[in-house]
């Protein structure tokens, strides 16, 4: 299957997973509903590795799958991770404390290394291990409750999707 094959069979499955650009931020924007979405494209045969496939062919590597996406259903030029995180430290600084901004810029660095996998939530734990030398209870004495802090850790990312103003 060519390339062109592919975007077309993947813009014609994609109005059964979003009705439009702003449903799409705001399913991609939560963990949970990120999870559900890759796995009902996956269903489709839409799995990470076409999905992989799909960045490579539109020269968006260094994108986020949001990015492929938004591509493909609405023609919006994709952002690289590094100017998503970049975007979204701004508005971070103003919604979270020091500490906390300081885990997010942590998490962040991740991101733009890794990619869209670094935000699951089941990376939460792993990642504040990594970022307070595997204490716990030394993340929850700078952070807050653990509960708060996955809160945090979900909270921002509808930051990194949010539609940007045009200058």
């Amino acid at each position: 299957m060519s390339a062109q094959q592919f975007m077309e069979m993947l813009f014609g499955k994609l109005p059964e997973f979003f009705k439009n650009e702003e449903e799409l931020r705001v399913l991609w924007s939560v963990p949970e509903t990120r999870k559900k979405l890759l796995a009902g494209l996956a269903e489709k045969g839409f799995g990470g590795e076409q999905l992989a496939e799909m960045q490579k062919i539109i020269d968006a590597e260094k994108s986020d799958l949001f990015d492929v996406l938004a591509y493909v259903a609405y023609a919006l030029p994709p952002l690289t991770r590094e100017d998503r995180a970049a975007r979204a430290k701004v508005i971070i600084s103003t919604h979270f404390n020091s500490k906390q901004q300081v885990f997010l810029d942590f998490v962040l660095s991740h991101y733009v290394s890794v990619g869209v996998e670094e935000l699951d939530q089941e990376k939460l734990k792993p990642l504040l291990l990594l970022k307070y030398h595997d204490s716990i209870a030394d993340a929850l004495a700078d952070l807050g409750k653990a509960d708060e802090v996955g809160k945090v850790f979900s909270g921002f990312q509808k930051y990194l999707y949010q539609q940007q103003a045009v200058a």
